[in-house]
């Protein structure tokens, strides 16, 4: 195994090592690792957790939280923000926290979105999800705009975990969610990876928030988003120099399935590893659009078994086209 996370570190194939190795090792058999990463900034996580569709359920709502263990999706988030009014935010902390508690082990990764930090109400969701006693893999922390929300959300986590050890550093996922956002992205990521190091938690994706993303700038949505390509190249690309996951835009005409997977295979093509749904309905869908081909897998077994070869005759690993096939 050692062999062969170096085969995939030598040839610095970001395109397998963030789309098509994770999940393909679970297919051909070996055990589930992350290897992603650039250069100047690796992640190696003891298990790899692919998050294809993201969907997200009310945090107020108990009857659709206590379907989670039935669904197929990668990840689920349990949301306290954008999904709940604001006279139930409370209702849905305590609602999380007993689910994260209580629900049946399997599934889908359950994951906790925060309100955003100029919401003012994100500490006191931190307070509630932090002081349960089941903790969240994941915590989601939408409308990123600045370097000093991260901050704030590093000096708030590292308080409240005071005391409370950890076996693995929790994840964060951050959004991306205004125009200020995307230009203080690169920033985010820097200062994320940085910060989590000593206050106990990894920085390991990023979601693209279109809608808001449009009304910050006043874009007119359209179905095939093309006024948004600029945008989901940038975040991707700056993902993916951090060695970051990147969940796409929702398709929010959930019964269009036509159009579901046109978009889902074309946010694939660009790099994103998953993609968030509305609807359970949209999830087989984009599940498949983020999974690798036969092709792929064929390509992820051949690459590794002629790295090995290599490596036993002595020979460079340098030659060749490593670009991963459609």
């Amino acid at each position: 195994m050692s062999r062969i996370m170096a085969s995939l570190f030598s040839y610095r194939a970001h395109g397998l090592l963030n789309t098509v190795f994770p999940v393909a090792t679970r297919i051909i058999g070996l055990p589930s690792i992350s290897l992603l990463g650039s250069r100047h900034h690796q992640h190696c996580e003891a298990r790899y957790v692919p998050r294809r569709a993201v969907l997200y359920v009310p945090g107020d709502d108990e009857h659709k939280i206590s379907k989670l263990p039935g669904l197929h999706a990668d990840c689920t988030i349990m949301d306290c923000e954008d999904g709940v009014a604001q006279n139930r935010k409370e209702v849905a902390r305590e609602t999380i926290r007993n689910a994260l508690a209580t629900l049946p082990q399997g599934g889908p990764e359950r994951t906790v979105r925060l309100n955003s930090v100029a919401s003012g109400i994100a500490e006191e969701d931190l307070r509630a999800i932090l002081s349960g006693p089941t903790l969240p893999p994941t915590l989601l922390l939408p409308k990123v705009d600045t370097v000093e929300e991260i901050r704030w959300f590093a000096d708030q986590f590292s308080t409240l975990m005071k005391g409370r050890s950890l076996p693995v550093p929790m994840n964060l996922i951050t959004y991306v969610e205004s125009a200020m956002g995307l230009l203080n992205f690169q920033n985010v990521c820097e200062e994320g990876s940085r910060l989590g190091q000593s206050a106990g938690f990894r920085l390991v994706g990023t979601v693209f928030g279109s809608d808001d993303f449009c009304a910050s700038m006043g874009t007119t949505r359209t179905a095939d988003a093309h006024e948004l390509l600029y945008t989901r190249q940038k975040i991707v690309t700056t993902a993916k120099a951090y060695g970051l996951q990147a969940i796409d835009l929702v398709y929010t005409e959930y019964k269009d399935e036509v159009g579901l997977e046109r978009q889902a295979q074309e946010g694939a093509l660009m790099g994103f590893t998953g993609k968030q749904v509305i609807h359970p309905g949209q999830i087989n869908a984009v599940q498949k659009a983020f999974s690798p081909s036969a092709r792929q897998l064929d390509w992820a077994r051949e690459l590794i078994s002629t790295f090995e070869e290599h490596q036993k005759l002595g020979k460079s690993n340098t030659n060749g086209s490593f670009g991963v096939p459609i």
